[in-house]
């Protein structure tokens, strides 16, 4: 079985570099993509722009996803993820360090699966990037395909 893929969209350097190294010391098996904005992620999952010739049925199992993202908000990356039949299901989980209860609400009614703050403590982070890997790449079960209706 390939390992499962993880999408991170983080536009900070810093907070990309600390994922990176929270989720590589959590010893899960996975592999990590990174896309910088939010115009970006819509053409990594669309097949579009500079990801035109990724397979179509290639989908991350997961996607992390920063809100405060440029050119493309992250809210709008799930209006449109959500929008689409085939990656209404893609499982997002908005990983900000942001503490505003209006970006909460608006990503849960928007679609996210899972909202979760940026522990600003290293230890912290790595054990939460743990649980997040073994909750969504391990525990919950996905169809065999990321497109659920075709």
């Amino acid at each position: 079985m390939s390992k499962k893929l993880i999408l991170l969209v983080e536009d900070n350097r810093d907070d990309e570099e600390l994922t990176l190294m929270a989720f590589e010391r959590s010893g899960l098996e996975y592999e990590i993509d990174v896309v910088r904005d939010g115009a970006e992620v819509l053409d990594y999952l669309f097949h579009t722009g500079k990801y035109s010739d990724r397979h179509p049925k290639q989908q991350p199992t997961l996607v992390l996803l920063d809100l405060n993202l440029p050119k493309v908000s992250g809210l709008e990356v799930i209006r449109r993820l959500r929008a689409d039949a085939k990656t209404r299901s893609l499982p997002v989980v908005v990983l900000t360090t942001s503490n505003e209860q209006e970006d909460m609400i608006n990503s849960y009614e928007l679609g996210c699966n899972s909202y979760v703050r940026k522990p600003v403590n290293f230890t912290d982070f790595l054990v939460a990037s743990r649980q997040l890997g073994l909750y969504w790449l391990h525990l919950n079960e996905f169809p065999l395909c990321n497109s659920y209706r075709e």
